[in-house]
């Protein structure tokens, strides 16, 4: 993973180290992080903090702090796997009983207790510890996305009763967004049909770039304007 790490360490760098996900990805000490697991379980009281934390963070009903909250839970999640394909075709999977995440300064940080790279057969690191070898990229991430987003999801929505249609599209825009910074969107929305459902039909083509067909609710906050890429905008 040395190529991805290197990447997000220079994003974390350009940021001044508001990045949140490890450049490395596997934390070297997971007994100071939550298991992401455990904030699908009922109660849900680790989830319901988060909350509760972007909803006084932003002055947001619970809606629409459980919507941005997974905006920012999904993007960080993601942006491993979207940057691993880009880059060189090697997809870091973090399994859902090894997420990790703590709350930050950019609402919540994400890592792993460890990570498996998924690798087409002809990659040279085929078959090397640590890697996972499969036929298909795209079937690899929407497994993982199954497994590892779709808990958090709807446990998100039984606390708050967001649709998950509106979730998937801030993932959805989570795996366009950084391929862009590397590939067209072309290559980017392949993929996004290639994973399939839930993510497959929720980004537009506009332009170079996209429009999303769901709204993050970023717009539902007092004095805001909508993001560059909401469907809400003209």
């Amino acid at each position: 993973m040395d190529v991805l790490s290197q990447h997000l360490a220079r994003q974390a760098a350009e940021l001044g180290g508001a990045l949140g996900v490890l450049p490395e990805l596997v934390a070297d000490d997971p007994a100071q992080w939550s298991r992401a697991a455990e904030l699908a379980h009922e109660p849900y009281e680790g989830l319901l903090a988060l909350v509760n934390e972007t909803a006084d963070r932003w002055n947001a009903p619970p809606h629409v702090a459980a919507a941005l909250l997974w905006k920012t839970y999904g993007y960080w999640h993601t942006l491993p796997m979207a940057l691993g394909w880009a880059l060189n075709r090697r997809v870091p999977l973090m399994g859902f009983a090894d997420t990790l995440v703590r709350p930050s300064a950019e609402g919540l940080t994400i890592a792993a207790a460890k990570v498996t790279v998924a690798v087409l057969p002809d990659d040279p690191l085929a078959g090397a510890p640590g890697t996972v070898v499969v036929c298909d990229l795209a079937a690899a991430i929407r497994d993982a996305l199954i497994d590892g987003q779709r808990p958090v999801i709807r446990a998100l929505g039984a606390l708050a009763r967001i649709g998950e249609r509106t979730l998937w599209g801030s993932t959805a825009e989570a795996l366009a967004r950084p391929i862009l910074s590397l590939r067209s969107y072309d290559e980017a929305a392949a993929l996004l049909d290639r994973i399939g459902p839930p993510v497959a039909g929720l980004l537009t083509p506009d332009g170079d770039g996209y429009r999303r067909r769901t709204c993050c609710l970023w717009v539902a906050l007092p004095d805001t304007d909508p993001c560059v890429t909401c469907c809400v905008r003209r």
